[in-house]
């Protein structure tokens, strides 16, 4: 027995090494690229009257950014995995953060008969390119990481490192929806400039440079880790490719398999289901709290109540991908947090626009939706390896976050046909999260009866 202490306490300390690493590095180049995803939300306020841009251009806009994203994911991430994190992740990050800063040229772009053939005017057709090359730009950011991660991590302890590094959504909404309102309030006509163009420039910037930072920083995998020590390196290797093979002879291993995978399709449908969800709530949340009875410019106080949501779910968030990881619980971890959304979504149809209840009900929903993408990918992972995982959790993200083009246009048009009304958009959006939680309790189900027989 006591030969066997030293081994675990080398890969105790391997696994804390790499946590403290990597983890608060990817947190940051993940805050940087969710605020310049979704910084268009409070730009919105102050944009779309200035450009004229009606709820529906502006809600078929924040989501045209998922169409780029889903067209490259797949090859993306493939890419990644055959050239290595560090040189992939550092390019996805530069292309983005100068996509992002060119938003703040967004009306002074001239197409002449181009915009006129597909009927819009110029400045609606560049923020329709500029967000669609936005997705290009950062499609395969995020799996990668997901797949970075298990180069790192066995399954039983990637779910709170997910968790921990997708803490990163709420804390960029939870910074940047004070720092985003303020931008917009305080800069407006500095240098004869909107606030929402130096909000698209000053937070374009800093991705550009961190980009820069993970050409230095980031290694592509344990065996290029020099802060680890030969042993606890050759642990974290052994560790993980021991989780690997202990997986079931059912697992998928290369990439047609995959894609031949009912589980793979049904797990894309659940993730549409959530993802749908969370980013109708990101994209529209400052409007909302908005018509709360917030005067139209203090913009700084919209993204001061934001905190509100953002801080209790990102604590929560945490909790819940630390409390599935202690119980080794996935199935009704994921189908509870899809729960939440659907109650949370049905008490904002109900409530209106009453401040006290929809702030609640912004809560409920945003802690439901970052608990569902938080422990959702412990399923995924659970039997896809080798080149099927590349694929595969690109595959599902693409498909999924497909959901982020649908959901932001269908509050837009369900708004422009109602006169701003979104009752009827929350009613849908809880019956499309209600059909996720079944497909999960079905899937996690079938999921788990392969691998017991496996």
């Amino acid at each position: 027995m006591a030969s066997e202490q030293p081994a675990v306490s080398i890969e105790e300390n391997a696994y804390g090494k790499a946590a403290r690493q990597l983890i608060p590095f990817l947190f940051i180049c993940y805050v940087v690229a969710f605020l310049d995803r979704v910084n268009v939300g409070f730009a919105k306020l102050q944009m779309a009257p200035e450009l004229q841009f009606s709820d529906a251009v502006y809600g078929f806009g924040a989501g045209i950014f998922f169409l780029g994203y889903f067209i490259f994911e797949v090859p993306s991430n493939i890419i990644l995995e055959k050239v290595g994190a560090r040189v992939w992740i550092a390019r996805i990050m530069i292309t983005w953060g100068i996509i992002s800063s060119a938003f703040m040229f967004i009306d002074h772009i001239h197409w002449g008969s181009i915009s006129q053939t597909f009927g819009f005017t110029d400045p609606e057709f560049t923020f329709y390119v500029l967000r669609f090359l936005l997705g290009v730009a950062e499609a395969g950011f995020f799996p990668g990481i997901i797949l970075y991660l298990t180069y790192w991590f066995p399954d039983h302890r990637r779910t709170k490192m997910v968790a921990l590094f997708m803490t990163a959504i709420a804390v960029s909404n939870l910074v940047g929806s004070p720092l985003s309102g303020g931008i917009m309030q305080y800069m407006d006509g500095a240098a004869g400039l909107s606030g929402w163009r130096w909000l698209f420039l000053l937070e374009g910037l800093p991705s550009i440079a961190i980009g820069a930072l993970v050409l230095i920083y980031l290694p592509n995998g344990p065996h290029d880790a020099t802060w680890l020590d030969e042993d606890e390196r050759a642990a974290l290797i052994a560790a993980v490719a021991a989780d690997k093979a202990s997986k079931s002879e059912s697992s998928q291993h290369n990439l047609m398999a995959a894609f031949a995978d009912i589980r793979v399709w049904a797990l894309a449908a659940v993730y549409f289901s959530g993802v749908i969800c969370f980013y109708a709530l990101n994209f529209w949340m400052p409007t909302i709290i908005q018509e709360l009875g917030i005067d139209k410019k203090d913009f700084l106080k919209v993204g001061l109540i934001s905190i509100i949501p953002w801080g209790l779910s990102a604590l929560f968030m945490v909790y819940w991908g630390a409390h599935s990881d202690r119980t080794g619980e996935r199935r009704w971890h994921i189908a509870g947090a899809l729960l939440m959304t659907v109650t949370g979504l049905a008490l904002l149809a109900l409530v209106g626009k009453a401040p006290i209840p929809a702030i609640i009900g912004l809560t409920i929903v945003a802690s439901g939706t970052l608990a569902f993408v938080s422990t959702f990918w412990a399923l995924p992972t659970a039997f896809l390896t080798g080149t099927a995982a590349a694929g595969g959790i690109a595959l599902i993200n693409s498909i999924g976050n497909l959901g982020g083009h649908f959901g932001p246009d269908l509050i837009g048009r369900i708004r422009a046909m109602s006169n701003g009304a979104t009752e009827a958009a929350f009613w849908t959006l809880a019956a499309l999260a209600l059909t996720g939680l079944f497909i999960t309790l079905w899937v996690s189900r079938s999921t788990i009866r392969h691998t017991e027989t496996g």
